[in-house]
């Protein structure tokens, strides 16, 4: 009778084991990112040699000293290596040291020596780079939402952003970084995590998880979700994904600061909450598989009629918020139709954008799976489309509203020189990640190929958000001078597209470089001045890299910058990497994730020389004049059909 009860309890705690969704024998090895480097090493076997070292001495750390987090470097030669490890900590040192190995062998999947890179699983996270980064942090948020909804959705959004908030203010003052914890909520709990690299300082890990638990938030009331990048993670779920003897009681870490933070999540989460439910547009399709939520891999753009749909807007309603669409509450107009300032019934003010309306019966099959996809780009530097609507041939789009409009205003306009370094250099950073989004880490690789600092929009904070992604497919065929789908403006538009129609995310990146010079200078790219008929005309990208063949950076920053304000030497780095970014050749330009690494590495780029562009050096005007000239576009800003690309 004994033995049997013995074998009966037996059964029982095996079967509580299997039930958690990670304990021991589970390394969680779930895979969420990958990211690898645009640069290989200059001298590849010295490479390979360190970053073998360093890989060697982070496995004998984990599984000899018992280790969850280590850092590692080879020095050796001209061609060092700095690398680093970290697991959940409710793992075992054996599943620790698994997570450790299959992230090893993922990670050398990138191409052969390559500078960088990084894998991210749900048990750990492995890194390298060619310089040291261990206390830096690269807050490239990315999210994974699961696929179902509580049952009480609007009071799991409430204790659910509660947790959140309470791992966000408490992990920082922990030891190592790391907490885990158990919250009674509605039916049952919720299992939540959030850890940071020890290497960090404590104001670099808050803001990190600052980063992450904003995008995590987004997810709710969906009973599971990840957000994650190079320096922290965040997990919470219904399910348990730890044991109940792994939680870190965090309440002493509450005392300061918890009030205020609470109050403003009940309040929050109470008026919010039905809003929440209604909005909330999933960043990826899934097919249900209990416990583990499936991601759809890159495809085509029909796989967005699998996304969550956008909230549908009737006519009448964002008729009477725009009174009527009237020219008072015009914002602006651009290529795709014009914006409008909108205040519906409840006070919420919204950007009401009329795209430009066709005979095209094409527009009509396109415009729901377009909107659909566009509505489930979720990204802290990209505006926000929170829904549509459709009467007659009128096709209209509503978006966020951007309360300091675009940032042309700011540097060309009325406001022009009330920017200053520090929200310039935010500026660049926050576009290169929004970018970085759209081509790398949404499901569908989106080209912008209409960027320009008139569709960059700051909030209250000054913070950027692009905008007018995803929209090319909704131009009409009828409009004729955007027949040949042709989608730029004259002065930012790589010369590959202009000329040929050869379109890559690599054009985007030749008109970020662009905007960045204008960050820079405070002058507009298409402003043209003249010096005399034996000398070329002088205009912005021309000016650049004459200054940069010259040694003369400098020479192009804005006047109206304080000096004191800014370290010429980070100015210079970000001139050179705008002018990478304007490379001839679209190969030659770094990935939109690369700019992202420059600007947040301390490093200067000594290595990295820029070629300079062959129309710069030419004497044939007509080539010139395509980029210094806006006699080519239309009154709208859109290319015309003098430029029409290669089939």
């Amino acid at each position: 009778m004994v033995q049997l009860k013995i074998q009966y309890l037996t059964l029982l705690v095996l079967c509580s084991w299997w039930s958690l969704e990670g304990t021991v024998g589970d390394p969680q090895l779930f895979f969420l990112k990958r990211d690898c480097s645009g640069f290989t090493a200059p001298n590849l076997s010295n490479f390979i040699q360190n970053l073998n070292a360093s890989l060697d001495d982070l496995t004998a750390q984990v599984s000899n000293q018992s280790k969850h987090f280590a850092t590692a470097k080879a020095t050796s030669g001209t061609d060092p290596v700095y690398a680093m490890f970290q697991c959940r900590n409710y793992l075992s040192i054996t599943d620790c040291a698994t997570c450790l190995a299959t992230a090893a062998a993922k990670i050398r999947n990138c191409s052969t020596g390559v500078n960088g890179a990084r894998v991210i699983y749900d048990g750990c996270f492995l890194r390298y780079e060619s310089n040291d980064f261990f206390d830096q942090i690269m807050p490239r948020s990315s999210i994974l939402c699961g696929n179902q909804t509580a049952n009480e959705s609007t009071a799991f959004s409430v204790a659910g952003q509660q947790v959140i908030m309470d791992l966000q203010i408490a992990t920082p003052k922990i030891t190592a970084f790391y907490a885990a914890t158990k919250t009674q909520a509605v039916d049952g709990a919720i299992y939540a995590l959030a850890q940071c690299a020890e290497t960090l300082s404590q104001d670099n890990c808050l803001d990190c998880l600052s980063v992450e638990s904003s995008s995590i938030q987004g997810c709710l009331p969906n009973t599971n979700a990840r957000a994650f990048d190079a320096g922290c993670f965040m997990r919470y779920s219904e399910t348990p994904f730890f044991a109940d003897n792994q939680t870190v009681d965090i309440s002493p870490f509450l005392k300061q600061g918890r009030s205020s933070s609470k109050k403003w999540v009940i309040i929050g989460g109470v008026v919010g909450g039905a809003a929440l439910v209604a909005i909330l547009l999933l960043l990826f399709p899934w097919r249900r598989r209990p416990q583990s939520p499936k991601r759809v891999a890159g495809g085509n753009i029909l796989e967005a009629t699998e996304l969550k749909g956008p909230k549908k807007y009737k006519y009448s309603d964002l008729k009477a918020a725009t009174k009527n669409f009237s020219e008072k509450n015009k914002l602006g107009e651009g290529g795709f139709g014009a914006v409008y300032k909108g205040t519906m019934k409840n006070g919420k003010v919204i950007a009401v954008k009329k795209l430009i309306s066709g005979k095209s019966s094409k527009i009509n099959d396109d415009f729901e799976s377009e909107v659909t996809l566009i509505s489930n780009v979720h990204h802290r530097n990209l505006v926000r489309l929170l829904g549509c609507c459709s009467k007659n041939q009128d096709r209209i789009l509503v978006y966020e509203f951007m309360a300091n409009n675009s940032l042309d205003k700011f540097l060309f306009g009325k406001r022009k020189g009330s920017l200053n370094w520090k929200q310039r250099y935010d500026i660049i950073l926050g576009i290169a990640r929004g970018l970085t989004y759209l081509h790398e880490e949404f499901h569908v690789s989106i080209i912008h190929r209409d960027i320009k600092s008139g569709n960059i929009l700051l909030d209250e904070e000054f913070q950027p958000k692009i905008s007018d992604f995803g929209l090319v497919k909704l131009l009409p065929e009828d409009q004729s001078h955007l027949s040949t789908r042709f989608a730029g403006t004259m002065g930012y538009t790589a010369p590959e597209y202009a000329l040929h129609g050869q379109l890559s995310e690599k054009a985007d990146t030749y008109s970020y470089g662009i905007v960045v010079l204008e960050i820079i200078s405070g002058q507009k790219s298409t402003d043209v001045k003249i010096v005399d008929d034996d000398t070329e005309d002088e205009y912005l990208l021309r000016q650049a890299w004459k200054l940069n063949e010259r040694g003369m950076h400098l020479e192009l920053v804005d006047k109206s910058l304080d000096p004191n304000s800014s370290d010429a030497e980070e100015v210079k780095k970000v001139l050179d990497i705008a002018l990478l970014c304007t490379q001839p050749s679209a190969a030659m330009r770094p990935a939109m994730s690369e700019v992202v690494a420059l600007l947040s590495s301390n490093d200067l780029l000594e290595h990295m020389r820029p070629t300079m562009p062959l129309f710069i050096e030419s004497k044939l005007r007509p080539h010139r004049d395509i980029f210094a000239s806006t006699g080519s576009s239309t009154s709208n800003g859109t290319a015309s059909d003098s430029i029409v690309p290669a089939p």
